[in-house]
This record gives C-alpha cells, structure tokens and sequence, in this order.
C-alpha cells in the first residue's frame, strides 16, 4: 500500500509462527506460500516508514462499498459527555449491505438519546460513517482480559444468516 493508506498489515521473518497446532487450513489462511504472515490488523505505515494500528480487519464494516472502521466511529462517540463506552458494529441494511450500529454504555444519570448520539458524531467524521442507530445497554459484554466481545453483540442481527456480510 502506499504511504498512510489503510491495508491488512502482513510480516515475514524467523520469529513468525510456524502454523497453528494441527489446523492446517487455518495456518494456510494466515500464512501464504512466500510465508508471510496475515495479522488480521488494519493499519498504515507514515511517510517515515513507522506502521500504526488502525483496527481489526474482522471488525472492519462495509457500507454501501465504502470501509468503516469501528475504531474511528467509536473514537468520535467516546467524546459524547453521556457515553461511558461505546463498541460499533456492522448490522444488515437491505440497501447497502451492512450499517454503522453504535452500541453505548451511558454514564450514571445520563439520558439515552440516540439522534444526540448520532448528531454528535456526525460533526467530528463524515456522515456515511456516522452511525445509522444506537442501542442501549448497562455494560459492553468483555472476556476475562477485558477485550470486547464484538461477536456477542453482532449475533442477534445477523441470527438465521449465512455469513454475516450482506
């Protein structure tokens, strides 16, 4: 990719894994035959050659052919003064594949108010990533080290289908 464009970062050295124990299938997806190892992140390497996490590849929401990433949604919802946190995930649209749905944790006392959500977020990034709606919980589902669990809280919308890309 050229300079600060958003790509699947890939690595090839000695202390690359060698494959997964006993999974050749999924030592093939991740590893290719020139032995260059597929991370599954998103990032960008500068102009002075430094790389930069953007995000998860799996994570990454299709729009309308457009690529959201949820880590720069989230970025711009963490500054609403009602979110706690916040997890943006990919939810089927029959008109363009998949949509920006903002899942938010409020802080004590806070009133949830979806269009203030979006309405903030569509001032700090563009419109397409905004997202199209918001639900409410008490708290965003994590494993034991603290990671969002995504797949918990896509599951109900994409239940009954296939794959979960329109």
């Amino acid at each position: 990719m050229p300079p600060n464009v958003v790509g699947e970062i890939a690595t090839r050295s000695i202390a690359n894994m060698a494959g997964y124990w006993k999974q050749p299938d999924a030592t093939a997806k991740t590893i290719d035959p020139q032995g260059w190892l597929r991370s599954g992140d998103a990032g960008y390497m500068d102009d002075d050659g430094y790389i930069f996490i953007h995000d998860r590849v799996k994570d990454m929401i299709i729009s309308g052919a457009e690529n959201i990433y949820p880590a720069e949604v989230e970025s711009a919802i963490y500054g609403h003064p009602h979110v706690a946190e916040v997890a943006v995930i990919g939810v089927p649209d029959a008109k363009w594949g998949e949509a920006v749905k903002a899942v938010v944790a409020l802080k004590p006392g806070a009133v949830a108010d979806p269009d203030d959500i979006i309405a903030f977020a569509r001032t700090r990034i563009a419109a397409f990533k905004a997202p199209k709606s918001v639900d409410f919980i008490d708290a965003l589902p994590r494993n034991a080290s603290g990671k969002i669990l995504r797949r918990e809280l896509r599951a109900p919308y994409w239940a009954g289908r296939d794959r979960q890309v329109n």
